[in-house]
């Protein structure tokens, strides 16, 4: 993984690549097998999907959630 400002705003990306950790999660969402992704993005392998798997995990373990308060 890799961030630049000046790719995709800077949004995380795939080494070397254009294609943002949150386009390859839309397509395994979407149902994507991940044989798919590697026939249609042959930059993509199988230690590329992973690692953007790992990233997203780890992000979300991290994240700091704030409880919502309804009126009552």
């Amino acid at each position: 993984m890799t961030t630049d400002p000046n790719i995709l705003m800077g949004k995380p990306v795939i080494r070397g690549t254009r294609i943002s950790v949150s386009f390859l999660l839309d397509l395994l969402s979407e149902g994507w097998s991940h044989q798919q992704i590697f026939e249609n993005y042959p930059q993509i392998d199988e230690k590329s999907l992973r690692a953007a798997l790992s990233y997203s995990s780890d992000r979300i373990k991290n994240e700091e959630l704030l409880p919502l308060e309804f009126g009552t």
